[in-house]
C-alpha cells in the first residue's frame, strides 16, 4: 500500500479528491484506505472514455451529477461532474451465500434470464423510472462508449473481462420483458449499477437467475455498492473498502470464485 508523501493528490477546497487522466486510479484508492479518507466520493471533470474505464477497474463505482456554473464567459450553466464513489461499506454477495425464499423459488422455472440483448432499452426504462439524479447525460454517454470500445466476445452467457464493460440483464417471460438490470463488469466482479420491475418480485427473480449465469460464468462474486434491505435479504453481506478493494484486485487476475 502505498503513502501519501509517495504520490500527489490534488483537493477541492471542500477536501474532496480531484481525479483527472492523468492519475493513477490504484494509487488514488491505496492512498484513501491508508489515510481513513472520509469521504465516499471524489470528484473529475473529464469524461474521457479511458479514464472512466481506469475508474472502473480501480474498484470505483462511477456516479454522476449535474451542477451549477458559470462558462467561460462568467454566463450561468449546468454541467456533468464525475463522483467516482469508494462507498465506506460495500455491499457484496458471494455466491454461497446466495438466499431464494420458497415463495419465489417455485417461479424461477417460469422466466428466461438473457445477456446483453437489451442495453439500450434497459438504461431507458431505468432512467424513466428513476431519473437522471446521478445517471447523469454525461454518464449515460460515457457507458455507451465504453460498450462500443471494449466489445464483448460473441456469445449469450456473461464471461470475466479483462477491460471494463457496460452489460445488461433482461428477465422474459412468455417473450415479454418483464424486469432487466444493467452494470459493469471487470475481471470476474459484476458491479450492478440500477435496475427496473414491470411486476411484483420480477425484480427479485431477475437477480437470482443474474447470479445464477454469473456462476456459472465463473465469476468471483457480485458487487451490490451501497448496501439495502433487498440486497441483504438475498443473501449479501456488508464489507469494508479494504476488504473490498482487496477481493476486487484479485478478481482483476484471477476466474477464481472466491468460496
Amino acid at each position: 500500500m502505498l503513502h501519501k508523501e509517495s504520490y500527489s493528490l490534488r483537493y477541492t477546497q471542500s477536501g474532496m479528491i480531484f481525479m483527472g487522466p492523468e492519475d493513477d486510479c490504484d494509487s488514488v484508492v491505496d492512498i484513501m484506505l491508508a489515510t481513513n479518507y472520509s469521504e465516499e466520493f471524489c470528484i473529475g471533470l473529464d469524461w474521457d472514455p479511458a479514464f472512466i474505464s481506469s475508474l472502473i477497474k480501480a474498484g470505483f463505482l462511477v456516479m454522476s451529477e449535474t451542477v451549477n456554473g458559470e462558462d467561460e464567459n462568467g454566463k450561468p450553466c449546468t454541467f456533468d461532474i464525475i463522483l467516482p464513489k469508494l462507498h465506506l461499506v460495500r455491499s457484496a454477495l458471494f455466491f454461497r451465500n446466495l438466499h431464494v425464499k420458497k415463495s419465489i423459488k417455485s417461479q424461477l422455472s417460469k422466466y428466461e434470464i438473457r445477456f446483453d440483448t437489451d442495453f439500450e432499452t434497459i438504461v431507458k426504462k431505468c432512467l424513466d423510472i428513476h431519473g437522471t439524479g446521478w445517471l447523469t447525460p454525461s454518464l449515460v454517454k460515457a457507458l455507451f462508449m465504453l460498450r462500443e470500445e471494449n466489445p464483448a466476445h460473441a456469445s449469450p452467457v456473461p464471461a470475466p473481462l479483462e477491460f471494463p464493460r457496460p452489460v445488461s440483464f433482461s428477465l422474459y417471460r412468455g417473450g415479454e420483458l418483464k424486469a432487466g438490470e444493467f452494470g459493469v463488469i471487470c475481471g470476474g466482479v459484476y458491479t450492478s449499477y440500477s435496475g427496473y420491475k414491470e411486476e411484483n418480485n420480477t425484480g427479485t427473480i431477475q437477480m437470482i437467475l443474474m447470479v445464477r449465469a454469473l456462476v456459472e460464468a465463473g465469476f468471483a462474486f457480485l458487487d451490490f455498492g451501497m448496501p439495502l434491505t433487498y440486497k441483504t435479504d438475498l443473501g449479501a453481506i456488508d464489507i469494508s473498502p479494504d476488504a473490498f478493494v482487496g477481493l476486487f484486485r484479485e478478481s482483476r487476475v484471477s476466474r477464481r470464485n472466491i468460496q
